[in-house]
């Protein structure tokens, strides 16, 4: 049976999906209300499932008339990919970031189950165990812009 984050996961996506324009607008205990459990875990869910690493961006109004409004980015609608890329990966990112990053490029379409896959094992611990601890961030972050700059070309 499937853990309740990934039901909410499936559910605020099929809403995603079901919007021409890919943007919902949700209230946080409603939602919890509608799957009996704490606004936390709705929380939980937005923070871990729904990051501008995976495609998208969130903005939370608090307050009695409080909502959540989550877009999904589309890669497509940035004229200049180069800087985007830059600039979201930056100097250094971290193993689960890079992945989070390569599950969106995948689930756009934009790389193959097999390039993320390929992609994943160049940015893994393991492939960059040689490197020093703190050198590593780093080393994946110059690796992953390379790859998507040439694939997204």
């Amino acid at each position: 049976m499937p853990r309740l984050t990934n039901i909410i996961e499936r559910f605020i996506k099929s809403l995603i999906d079901a919007q021409e324009d890919g943007i919902i607008e949700i209230q946080r205990n409603e939602l919890a209300e509608k799957f009996n459990c704490a606004p936390s875990q709705i929380n939980y869910v937005l923070s871990t499932r729904f990051t501008p690493y995976k495609g998208y961006y969130i903005e939370s109004r608090r307050g009695g008339g409080g909502y959540i409004k989550i877009i999904k980015v589309s890669i497509d609608e940035y004229e200049d990919i180069n800087n985007i890329i830059i600039d979201t990966i930056g100097e250094s990112i971290t193993k689960n970031k890079a992945y989070h990053i390569v599950e969106g490029l995948m689930e756009e379409g934009i790389i193959s189950e097999r390039e993320s896959h390929i992609i994943k094992a160049a940015l893994s611990e393991r492939a960059l165990s040689s490197e020093k601890p703190e050198l590593r961030n780093k080393l994946r972050a110059d690796i992953l812009k390379n790859i998507l700059l040439i694939l997204i070309k």
